[in-house]
């Protein structure tokens, strides 16, 4: 079975980063019972970081831990909450899918996004 890798913003997210990690939560949680499968770094690194004491901003880490999952994933699943668009993970996880040639799809919170029907498929993002 695939899964989509779904970014948020994060440290850009205007509420902080509590709040982001709850939104990246509710996004997460709306796919999945759509039957749209997904690893949500935020909703599973944050929680982590608070409480194993590792820096929750730390890009370096953060990156190093998500590759793997970047890599066995079938596509992006890019949600276009507030900030996504200055967030540096989010725009090097679109940069990492693009130059892997697999899709990318954006969201807008609150809405399941039409998945793609061939493999290499980019929706509007604008």
């Amino acid at each position: 079975m695939s899964y989509f890798y779904l970014a948020t913003p994060y440290s850009r997210y205007p509420l902080g980063i509590e709040e982001a990690f709850r939104m990246a939560c509710r996004q997460a949680a709306l796919l999945i019972e759509a039957k749209i499968f997904v690893y949500c770094p935020i909703s599973h690194t944050h929680p982590i970081a608070i409480h194993g004491d590792i820096d929750p901003l730390s890009h370096e880490i953060w990156m190093m831990v998500d590759e793997p999952l970047m890599a066995s994933a079938s596509g992006l699943i890019v949600c276009m909450m507030e900030g996504w668009r200055e967030s540096f993970g989010a725009q090097k996880e679109i940069e990492y899918f693009t130059k892997a040639g697999k899709s990318i799809i954006y969201m807008e919170p609150g809405i399941i996004p039409t998945l793609p029907t061939t493999p290499c498929h980019r929706n509007s993002h604008d």
